[in-house]
């Protein structure tokens, strides 16, 4: 059975709970909702919690147990027969799994035959192009090891979605029972229910928290493995960046520091672009402009935070830079050689970047009350003194807020740089350099087969928690200035 299938199952005995709960509840007070401790819906609620709460809890966890003791039974199979190495076995591993999608998608998931595995080297390469014509590409040429081994995969993953559906529903049935047969009067239903609600409500409070921890280990064990292939001090203080994926180590040169500065350089030419352009968007649609003109042009503007990045990416690499070659290019003035330059993906970054900082600014500022607005005329200041003097430092933590907001989408930005700011990685105050980012080389460190037992891809964590600490220095050191210079009022 389908998960679709089993949900949908689930579903349907909750909602068939919902209804018994409710009527036996109701038949135990003879039908008077009076003599009820709680509302009769509180009583369908219960049983919907008991029906559901366990049976999901029970798929979930089966689900994330099931897909890593199979593939260990496997792995530990092919290691038997193979007695290559735990990574080559990891790769045949992969090679199974693709190869039991194609047995699902050619032959049937329960009606493999028999004497595959007995094919002939010219058959296993007919059955390999089979598989190729279904877009299923394996990493190495197919052998009856890996047929054995997908056809294992694939009974065992049978079996154990047929005992998942069994007990899952089991359970569902048994939750349904117990929760009708506490279904009755007396019983403090709506306490219950409510109770399951505030559980609802903390596990999605939890979630981001539990992301953000989980991010954080991910990064801070892989950061840590790598370190212990590569030299810590050669990393933060190195300064070239020349990876030769040559085996544990080989000859890389992993410094970050001219990755950190192509992000910062990047960061803030996008930020001299957003900055002003936003707060003085914010200014004028707040004070300065019409209900009209604020009513047409402030959703016009939003409209930039909902274009895709990699739009934006291809406008830099086919618009912006071409352009800003035939203005400072080889044939005008010569200080720019490739349409790709810090200067391309700063201008369209800071492009991105307008709408982040000019509608969080404008909320603020119509957020500041208006009685100071009112005292500020009734002492003789015009408007703009008004704006510089009194809305604009009242208003302040938050735009700082929509600046940093702004400047955490910019460090954090991929596509732009990739097309539009190349992919050198170098020291140079040139902005029509080419230069990268620090997210540029997570995604190209990570890009193709990973062997993440070798520095060159380990490094991507270590980019990742560089990255974070830096961010998280620069938003405590932005929440510092903003407590030391705001204006209280009372």
């Amino acid at each position: 059975m389908p998960i679709s299938w089993l949900l949908l199952t689930l579903f349907g005995l909750a909602a068939l709970g919902f209804w018994l709960g409710q009527t036996r509840a109701l038949k135990s007070a003879n039908g008077d909702r009076k003599a009820l401790h709680s509302l009769p819906s509180y009583y369908g609620g219960t049983v919907v919690i008991w029906t559901i709460l366990p049976s999901l809890t029970l798929l979930i966890a089966w689900l994330f147990i099931q897909s890593p003791v199979i593939e260990g039974f496997v792995v530990r199979s092919l290691q038997s027969e193979t007695a290559d190495g735990d990574h080559a076995s990891s790769l045949m591993m992969a090679d199974v799994r693709r190869m039991a999608a194609g047995l699902e998608i050619i032959s049937g998931a329960k009606d493999l035959e028999q004497n595959i595995i007995n094919y002939s080297d010219e058959g296993l390469k007919n059955f390999q192009d089979q598989l190729s014509a279904n877009g299923i590409a394996l990493g190495s040429d197919l052998t009856p090891e890996i047929l054995t081994a997908a056809q294992t995969y694939l009974k065992l993953s049978d079996t154990s979605s047929f005992w998942m559906n069994l007990v899952v529903c089991v359970v569902s049935i048994l939750g349904l029972a117990f929760g009708v047969f506490r279904s009755n009067k007396d019983f403090r239903a709506r306490n219950v229910v409510e109770r399951g609600i505030m559980m609802t409500l903390i596990c999605a409070a939890s979630i981001a928290i539990l992301t953000t921890a989980g991010i954080l280990l991910s990064l801070i064990f892989n950061t840590i493995e790598f370190f212990q292939l590569y030299r810590p001090i050669d990393f933060f203080f190195g300064f070239e960046w020349a990876p030769s994926f040559s085996g544990r180590g080989g000859n890389s040169l992993l410094g970050v520091i001219p990755l950190l500065w192509g992000t910062f350089y990047v960061s803030l030419i996008a930020l001299l672009v957003a900055v002003p352009i936003g707060l003085f968007s914010a200014i004028y649609l707040s004070e300065y402009a019409s209900k009209r003109v604020r009513a047409f042009a402030k959703p016009l503007l939003e409209v930039l935070a909902g274009i895709p990045t990699i739009v934006y990416g291809l406008f830099a690499l086919l618009t912006v830079g071409p352009m800003l070659m035939r203005a400072f290019g080889d044939e005008t003035i010569g200080l720019m050689s490739g349409g790709n330059a810090v200067i391309t993906a700063g201008l369209v970054m800071g492009i991105m970047l307008i709408p982040f900082v000019s509608s969080l600014s404008d909320d603020i500022i119509n957020a500041v009350p208006q009685a100071l607005r009112e005292g500020s005329y009734g002492l003789g200041a015009t408007q703009s003194e008004t704006i510089r003097q009194v809305i604009l430092p009242a208003a302040l933590p938050g735009i700082v807020g929509a600046i940093l907001l702004a400047a955490s989408r910019a460090i954090g930005e991929t596509m732009i740089v990739v097309l539009g700011a190349g992919a050198a990685a170098r020291l140079s105050l040139n902005p029509f350099d080419a230069m990268t980012t620090v997210t540029a080389k997570i995604v190209s460190q990570l890009t193709g087969d990973s062997d993440f037992s070798s520095p060159e891809v380990l490094v991507a964590f270590a980019l990742g928690t560089t990255l974070f600490l830096l961010t998280l220095a620069l938003n405590v050191l932005a929440l510092y200035i903003v407590r030391r210079y705001r204006e209280h009022y009372e």
